[in-house]
């Protein structure tokens, strides 16, 4: 059997990289679109966690979204007829993903989709797009929780769904243990608090993303912000950059590479965040950090529902609430990861195997 990994992002290389470990490699193919145009957002994940140099890199243009997908479909449709894939490994929903998913479909090749069935059901988010589609065009689907396949049942999915658990456990399980060696930050700070922030909704819209910084750095408390190059972009955009590179409240970091993002997690009191990814690696028994979600919905209730993480939207006033609060009581609750035990990408990698002939 002859596999096509397609990924573009850093979480893509990170939720992947189990996978790609457990297939032999004379039998894969990886493809790097390079979505993020930025090698500390790339390639430097595929370097850290060991992942062979792609086969094929696209280098797509910086351009606007539909654009970048049409040149990922003209671009993967000559290399799929090139090395004839049985399967398409696709992760999340990116538009990586529902590129390389459109293409595989119009090119016969039947589509394996990890982390099926997420929803936020919020459409002012691409990622909503890109997920449903995707999830509708695929062959095999992957849920990594019972949540998630309930989706997909209620959507009426035409492929095979199965529930895996999520493939980022299993890189904290294989990669954790390296991190404190590897990173290559040091931290002299106690008792911070980790925030990250890059989704559109929050970071691209000025009358969101002015108040959340404000109130952060109207805070009593100490935050360590290591930010995605769009991020820099709009926090130089709307006048906010020096303010916080001047504060005496906040480290402003360049974006981080994994080892160093692990430890960030593992040393921090708690985290403020709007990723999705984040979300569910905090749940890992190696890193078990509260989590306050800077968004109105998430595609990761499970997290909510078992105490990890608490939904506290985008007002000031409430985020300001829930950081001191959640800075009294820090604490999660002794269960086990909502998404899984660490073996999802050997369930994944056997069910590809029994059902792609």
């Amino acid at each position: 059997m002859k596999t096509a990994i397609v990924m573009g992002t850093r979480p893509e290389i990170i939720k992947l990289a189990p996978v790609i470990n457990k297939l032999h490699k004379k039998d894969y193919s990886v493809i790097f679109t390079e979505q993020h145009f930025d090698y500390h957002m790339g390639l430097k994940f595929i370097e850290q966690l060991g992942i062979r140099k792609p086969d094929y890199s696209l280098k797509i243009e910086r351009t606007v979204p539909v654009i970048q997908i049409s040149q990922i479909i003209n671009k993967l449709a000559k290399i799929f007829t090139e090395i004839k894939p049985d399967t398409v490994i696709v992760q999340g929903d990116t538009n990586t993903v529902l590129a390389a998913s459109v293409c595989s479909l119009k090119s016969g090749i039947p589509i394996s989709h990890v982390e099926s069935g997420l929803r936020s059901f919020d459409w002012r988010m691409p990622e909503e797009h890109n997920r449903i589609a995707t999830d509708h065009l695929s062959e095999l689907l992957f849920a990594p929780t019972k949540n998630a396949k309930n989706n997909l049942i209620n959507e009426k999915v035409h492929g095979k769904i199965f529930i895996t658990g999520n493939t980022i456990i299993d890189s904290i399980n294989n990669y954790e243990k390296f991190s404190s060696k590897q990173s290559q930050i040091s931290i002299d700070k106690s008792n911070f608090i980790l925030m990250t922030l890059h989704r559109a909704e929050n970071v691209d819209d000025k009358k969101t993303l002015i108040p959340i910084i404000r109130t952060i750095l109207n805070s009593n408390e100490d935050f360590i912000f290591p930010a995605h190059p769009r991020t820099i972009k709009k926090l130089q955009e709307f006048k906010l950059y020096e303010q916080l590179t001047e504060s005496d409240n906040v480290l402003l970091l360049e974006s981080v590479g994994y080892f160093e993002m692990l430890e960030l997690m593992k040393k921090c009191l708690f985290i403020i965040t709007d990723s999705g990814g984040i979300q569910e690696e905090a749940t890992s028994e190696k890193i078990r950090k509260k989590v306050l979600v800077l968004r109105k919905t998430t595609d990761r209730p499970e997290a909510v529902f078992q105490g990890f993480s608490k939904l506290i939207g985008t007002n000031p006033q409430k985020i300001d609430l829930a950081i001191k609060s959640t800075s009294k009581n820090p604490n999660v609750p002794h269960k086990p990861s909502p998404f899984g035990n660490g073996h999802a990408s050997e369930k994944i990698v056997s069910l590809i195997k029994k059902n792609i002939s």
